[in-house]
Order: structure tokens, then sequence, then C-alpha cells
């Protein structure tokens, strides 16, 4: 992956989003479409169509060999144990004092074969990570950039799958491996948006035709701002922001993705010790009462003007037309407590809720 002075690379579909029109911007060292038609638009699309996203900025991890499964589930956090293959899972990579270095989604395809699907801007750690402390046997292995990962997501999703010939209809959180005009395509159900739809993972040099096909077949070509508004509509956390370093799983309420009875994963002394004494902050939903839009870093203040935490994502729902987002609180904050956010000097009513702001329609 390129380091921070170097340029930005491109996914195998940059001249196609030119083409379209696409405002391109920075990410994860990857210059990717922020939107095309509009940001609320793109939104629309995919609540109440089908959307077609590139997220080829995300990274492709192989891990192979005798006893793959075994090693990747004492290393992440969620127990692999309770998936069979030919389906995925949500996990979280830690260190050992329990901050989250990503979380990223395992595809076990078998016991001796795991495709890792990370962050792009964690790709390269976590891949070193695993290299690491890999048994003689298993190989770890980043080929990011050498595959896209397209998201069709939307309620027409299957449609437009089964429009360019493509397998749909498969159980949430599972895959097929297909073939589509001789190339190989992993068919997931899954997604970033709250939606029912899919990811598709391929060769990168097979990444135009089949972009070009879902359009036609009437996806539209969404970017990463609606990715944002989408996700952030489910409470879905986005690392950087949400988790982090500094945030572990049991401050951001990711312990369902955690392998407690595990015998081992990374950093799990640290969050036992923490989920036992409770954490000092928690992430809640925050809701405008007001005009007022939640936006990172702002001061949220209990009913005394105290400070009692800070917004980590904030947005405006296009879904719900009112301010929203996450953020880290003081553990005796309540759901449907009112607090308020310092808005630039100027205070903003917010009532804290258990999020999704909107209802998943992901299954």
């Amino acid at each position: 992956m390129a380091d921070a002075a170097a340029a930005p690379l491109r996914p195998a579909l940059y001249d196609r989003h030119v083409a379209l029109g696409a405002k391109l911007a920075p990410f994860g060292g990857w210059e990717m479409p922020l939107q095309y038609a509009g940001v609320v638009r793109e939104h629309t699309a995919v609540r109440e169509r089908v959307g077609a996203f590139d997220v080829s900025h995300l990274g492709t991890v192989l891990v192979r060999g005798a006893s793959a499964a075994s090693y990747v589930n004492s290393t992440l956090t969620n127990d692999l144990g309770r998936i069979a293959p030919g389906m995925a899972q949500y996990t979280l990579c830690c260190t050992e004092d329990g901050g989250v270095v990503d979380d990223l989604i395992v595809y076990l395809r078998d016991e001796d074969d795991l495709l890792l699907v990370p962050n792009a801007s964690n790709v390269a750690e976590v891949a070193r990570r695993l290299a690491a402390g890999a048994p003689a046997g298993v190989t770890v292995e980043d080929v990011s950039g050498s595959y896209a990962v397209l998201a069709v997501q939307g309620p027409r999703s299957d449609a437009a799958l089964e429009a360019v010939s493509l397998p749909a209809g498969h159980p949430y959180m599972s895959f097929v491996e297909t073939a589509r005009d001789g190339m190989p395509v992993t068919v997931c159900r899954t997604g970033y948006t709250g939606e029912r739809g899919y990811e598709l993972v391929l060769p990168a040099s097979a990444a135009g035709p089949l972009w070009d096909a879902l359009l036609a077949a009437g996806a539209e070509p969404c970017g990463l701002g609606a990715r944002d508004t989408l996700r952030l509509e489910m409470g879905y956390p986005l690392h950087g922001q949400d988790l982090s370093l500094e945030i572990s799983p049991v401050q951001a309420r990711a312990s369902w993705a955690v392998g407690w009875a595990k015998p081992a994963f990374w950093g799990r002394e640290a969050l036992l010790a923490e989920r036992a004494s409770g954490p000092h902050r928690v992430l809640h939903g925050i809701e405008a009462l007001d005009r007022g839009i939640p936006r990172r870093g702002m001061t949220v203040q209990g009913a005394d003007g105290a400070r009692v935490g800070e917004v980590t994502s904030g947005t405006f729902s296009p879904t719900r037309g009112v301010g929203i987002g996450l953020a880290l609180l003081d553990p005796g904050v309540e759901v449907g407590s009112e607090v308020a956010l310092d808005v630039r000097g100027r205070i903003s009513r917010a009532r804290v809720v258990r999020p999704p702001f909107v209802a998943s329609s992901v299954r």
C-alpha cells in the first residue's frame, strides 16, 4: 500500500468514475468516488431501489494452509467456531491492551482457506500482525489491488444480480463462489448500508464489464458519501472514529463480536478486565431535537452543562430528516436522556437513543 507521501492509488474503475462525473477524494490511500449525482440522491437510491458502490479500496488478505482457520481464530476476536465454510463473520483485530487495529470481515472458504477484507488504511498492519505470528505451514498474503470489491445494495439488489447472471437469494452473511465470463466472482450477502445487498469480490481486471452490466441493469452509481450516511443511519461504527486504538470493543458496544469463551485472541485479558470493571465511556446514538446536526468532535453536555462526552460521527439523516450521530458518553448517561451539543458556542438539544435510527432491511 502507498505511504502518506505517495500519490493515491486508483481503482480499476477509475476511468469509469471520471466518465460518470464523479467527485473524487482521497480515502485510505486511494482516490475514490465521493459522489456522482449527489449524496442524498444516492442515499435514497439505496434505500428505495438499488445502488452500486466501488469499494475496491478495501483490502483483501488470503490466509491459507493447514490449521489456517484455527490460527485466525486464536488472533481475531469473534469465534469462527460459530460459522461453517461458506459463511462470513464480522470480527476485530485488537492490540494486547484491547485497542482496535481494525474491524473486518472474514470469509471462511474452508478450514485451510480464508479471505479477510480489512479497511484500506489498516490492511497492511492487519496482514503484518497475522504474518508475524503465523505458524509453520500457514501463509498470509496481502493481495489488495489485485481484486476489486463492488457493493450492490438496496431492495432491488437481487434483481440486479440476476440480470447480470450472478446468484442471489442466499442467506445473510453467506457467500457463493461462481464465475462470470470465465472470471471467478465471490458473491457475498454482506454490506454496510442496512439494506438487503451483496458485495462482489473479483479480479480487478474483470471489474469494468461487471460494473457496466450492473449499471445497465438499473443499479445507480453511488459514492462513499452516501455509504457514510447509510451506515450512520444504521449505527454502524467507522474505524478511526467510533472504533480505534483508543476505543475498545467494550466501549463501542461491539462485545457481540467477541468470542468471550475462546481461550485465546489478541487483547483477551485486557478486554475481559474492562468488561468486568465496566468501561469508562460507552458509545450511544444521539438524535437532534432541533435543527442542529451532530458533527465529529462536538462536546456533549448534560442537563447541568457539564461535559459528558464527545461526538465521534455525525450527519444529517436523509431518511429521517434530522441530525443523527454516535457519541462516546459517560457510563451514567442513559438512553432517553436529553443532552446538549456545543455547536461552535451555540447549544443544540439532542436525545440519547439506541441505534439504528432507521429500521434495517439487511436480511
